[in-house]
């Protein structure tokens, strides 16, 4: 994992430089990142400005795990995909962390979570959203601007209890995740494909791999594994493209075991498919309406649906309409109203 293979996955002619494989990442918001600290590690001359982007980008990857480690402790929650494949690169390689995963093991820890994160940082934004009906599931990310907020991504702590989404149609979500930490990145890095399915991995994807590759995996059992995910098809394909990049190492004999497990997993989602009419699963964004006073002493959000047309869903930290409404339109006014209302009986 080197500038060879940067130059190689960014399809750049080393004999154009490094400056050329810098403009080349630009194109992708974290991927400078990742390219400065490869060639920073290899002694590549550089200034002030491109120092202090990868201080910063450095800082920020120090301030997500001091955040997971904390939240952790504190909640419960758990990272997963970005900074646990992080650990897998060289040291000084900086993998490029566009969010801070977690899962939660229920409700209540992810409120806490998300209660903590807004109180001890300048968040701006936050997000909601319900997956599924009864039960559902919660996901919530938090935005609040990086020190050079033009210069720079924001910061961005996404929190769910569904560990894996699934698709919403074939591929079920699957809330919780336990496996070896090497399996797990693997699952995630899978998972990821399942929305993707017609774009090839990205570089970040394929370095990802790459850092895999030097940890041992039991083949059978970790195809077995990702099979019991229902993520065959997209390890396979994942680990079919990553070995046109890059030697799998111990990855290629699990990818010689998944083989067996592609055909029941294509019929099983075929049948799936057949069955429900290929209906998929509704996935609700809340629309904001008002952020809150925290109330500390909420485990859950709450569901309220004073009409059809305006289902209101009642968080710890912000209140909000679970079906589009720009500023202005009467659905959005409706549900300002019967917010007022719920106040008046509180």
């Amino acid at each position: 994992m080197n500038t060879s293979l940067l130059y190689r996955l960014l399809d750049t002619d080393p004999a154009e430089g490094p400056a050329e494989l810098l403009h080349r990442a630009r194109s992708c918001r974290h991927l400078p990142h990742l390219v400065l600290s490869a060639l920073a590690r290899e002694g590549v001359r550089m200034g002030e400005p491109a120092r202090a982007e990868l201080r910063r980008a450095r800082d920020r990857a120090a301030h997500y795990a001091r955040l997971a480690s904390g939240l952790n402790r504190a909640t419960g929650v758990r990272a997963i995909r970005g900074l646990p494949l992080a650990g897998y690169y060289p040291a000084g390689l900086l993998r490029p962390l566009d969010a801070l995963e977690l899962v939660a093991p229920d409700e209540a820890a992810l409120w806490q979570a998300v209660i903590r994160v807004v109180t001890d940082h300048p968040v701006e934004h936050i997000d909601v959203s319900l997956l599924g009906e009864r039960p559902h599931h919660t996901a919530v990310t938090v935005h609040w601007p990086a020190e050079d907020p033009l210069a720079d991504p924001w910061y961005r702590v996404h929190v769910t209890t569904a560990a894996l989404p699934g698709d919403g149609s074939t591929v079920p979500v699957r809330p919780y995740l336990v496996a070896d930490e090497p399996v797990e990145c693997l699952i995630t890095l899978a998972e990821s494909r399942l929305h993707r399915p017609g774009l090839p991995p990205g570089p970040v994807t394929l370095l990802d791999v790459a850092g895999l590759t030097g940890r041992p995996f039991e083949p059978a059992e970790t195809a077995a594994v990702l099979a019991a995910y229902r993520l065959a098809p997209e390890a396979a394909t994942l680990l079919d493209r990553a070995a046109d990049h890059l030697p799998l190492g111990p990855l290629a004999a699990v990818r010689a075991a998944l083989t067996r497990e592609l055909a029941p997993e294509r019929r099983r989602r075929a049948e799936t498919a057949a069955a429900a009419g290929a209906a998929r699963r509704p996935t609700r964004h809340g629309t904001l309406l008002r952020r809150t006073v925290i109330r500390h002493s909420w485990n859950e959000a709450r569901l309220l649906t004073p009409t059809p047309e305006t289902p209101l869903l009642l968080t710890p930290v912000a209140d909000y309409l679970l079906t589009p409404a720009p500023a202005g339109s009467p659905s959005r006014s409706a549900a300002l109203r019967a917010l007022r209302r719920w106040d008046a009986l509180c």
